[in-house]
């Protein structure tokens, strides 16, 4: 029997090498695709061929997406997770042996799902293990470990650059197994969420790993009674309601199914990912070329790490709604200048910048320092909003018997998108040029207005507590708050009882909710 440990800092830094697994997988692309290794080897692909290639990884995540709910459902989410790995090594193993584009593109179609099963049950787990307080900065773990991946397995994969040959990629995609067996061997030492124990009737394990986690043990702390009850109580409700896919949709939950899936929707069509997927071409756009260009695609992936770093700190005090919303008009202002820029000083170059089909138009002297600064902006203003917010936001709006299947649909609406955009950005980096970056930086505008309209606060409020958020005559989203958590009287409330979670009955408790808040 492995020893299980409950502190949560830790749980989350083990959980989210899963994270780490889509950051290198990210950068096991974009840190190779300008070496002449990989375009003499696969024979220059350009345009929809390497859109192909760099979308594969998302085809695969919507596959993993798709049963990654009714699969952490089943088995619990620590247990999804270690299925993820298994379909990793398995892809990575053929990546490296890969013998043309074909065998790349299905080795990366097997990664993706993995990270579909990781990238929307990992923020689950997460979710349902951490406090309230502390939610929002456990769950930009993940995003973090996402970004540290990138960064590792760019300059990896640089390093590799100097490698002459095949021999060059195939060293650099070995090293994708690395994390995958870490995690492999972290996994037993966590232990399953509370909250899954709740749900399948696990009761005396649900309440002993909820006081280990919250209480180091106590199940009398006041704490760990409010949440038991509020668990029990909101499982209880929910389970007179609708059953099978209907109950995503019926009783106001569409509510909560749209914002799940179109935070993540936005987080894609935001347009960042370009900015880490395709970086190399935009920087060659703007005259970077060789080892220059891959050091500044690097120095990318450092403030990329270091900015979400920073959101750890504050993203729980500052909310969610204002870090989407004005990180979208931030992102947008962005995408116009880098837009603007290289649509009006730009010059037409038909054969591709050196030689590279995909990079059309070319800047230089201040316009291309322009782009560049507004690139790295772009990167910065997304690190500290859009990329960790759109995780935490998607992980938090649904109810306990939804969550797993609802962050996979919301994972599901983020891996299309980053699907559609890998194999659109080639492409459109190849005929409309310069408009690409127009076109995001209107949808960039779009995602603030829905946010203003349609996202209510979360943060500092127990999972069960933003079931109401999204009810039948809740609060207006521009009217919500950070806090305001009706938890915290609960807990007092306990403090005055004075008696055991062992010993309550949490279906017969009033806290406060109602059948009609669930309507």
């Amino acid at each position: 029997m492995v020893p299980k440990i409950y502190n949560t800092y830790f749980l989350a830094i083990i959980a989210t090498i899963g994270g780490m697994l889509f950051g290198f997988d990210i950068s096991s692309m974009s840190a190779i695709i300008g070496t002449p290794q990989y375009v003499d080897y696969f024979n220059n692909p350009h345009g929809i061929i390497q859109g192909a290639i760099g979308s594969a990884l998302a085809a695969g995540s919507v596959v993993g997406s798709l049963f990654a709910g009714p699969l952490s459902d089943k088995i619990g989410r620590r247990d999804a997770i270690f299925v993820g790995c298994l379909f990793w090594l398995v892809g990575t193993a053929i990546q490296v042996a890969c013998n043309g584009y074909g065998m790349l593109i299905g080795g990366r179609i097997i990664n993706g799902i993995c990270v579909g099963i990781t990238s929307s049950q990992v923020p689950v787990y997460l979710a349902e293990i951490a406090k309230k307080e502390k939610r929002g900065s456990i769950i930009v773990i993940q995003q973090l470990a996402i970004e540290w991946g990138i960064l590792f397995m760019f300059f990896i994969g640089y390093g590799c650059s100097f490698i002459a040959g095949p021999v060059s990629f195939r060293t650099a995609w070995g090293c994708q197994f690395i994390p995958a067996v870490i995690l492999i061997f972290g996994i037993p030492f966590l232990p399953r969420s509370p909250r899954w124990l709740a749900k399948v009737g696990r009761t005396k394990q649900a309440i002993e790993v909820l006081a280990r986690i919250q209480a180091h043990g106590n199940m009398e702390d006041p704490l760990v009674v409010a949440e038991w009850e509020e668990i029990t109580t909101v499982l209880a409700l929910e389970r007179e309601g609708v059953k099978g896919w209907r109950k995503f949709f019926k009783n106001g939950m569409w509510r909560r199914t749209i914002a799940g899936m179109s935070v993540q929707a936005w987080q894609q069509m935001s347009g960042a990912n370009v900015m880490t997927y395709y970086v190399v071409y935009v920087f060659q756009m703007a005259g970077l070329t060789g080892n220059i260009n891959l050091i500044s695609s690097g120095v990318q992936y450092a403030l990329f790490v270091v900015f979400t770093g920073i959101v750890f700190f504050f993203i729980d005090s500052t909310g969610r709604r204002p870090l989407l919303i004005y990180g979208a008009i931030g992102m947008g202002i962005c995408q116009f200048v880098v837009g603007g820029v290289l649509g009006s000083y730009g010059t037409y170059v038909p054969n591709g910048v050196g030689g590279n089909l995909n990079v059309i138009v070319s800047v230089t002297g201040s316009p291309s320092h322009v782009v560049i600064a507004f690139s790295y902006l772009l990167i910065i203003v997304y690190a500290l909003t859009l990329a960790p917010v759109a995780w935490v936001y998607a992980a938090e709006v649904w109810s306990l018997e939804t969550r797993a299947t609802g962050m996979a649909l919301a994972a599901v609406a983020n891996w299309l998108f980053n699907f559609a955009l890998g194999l659109f950005v080639p492409p459109a980096f190849a005929t409309i040029s310069w408009k690409t970056f127009i076109i995001f930086g209107v949808l960039c505008f779009a995602a603030a207005v829905q946010a203003y309209f349609t996202y209510p606060e979360t943060a500092k409020k127990s999972l069960e507590e933003i079931e109401v958020m999204f009810s039948k005559g809740g609060p207006k989203p521009w009217k919500t708050r950070v806090g305001e958590s009706r938890l915290d009287a609960e807990i007092e409330r306990v403090r005055a009882r004075k008696f055991s979670v062992a010993t309550a009955v949490a279906p017969e408790k009033d806290l406060g909710f109602s059948e009609k808040e669930f309507a």
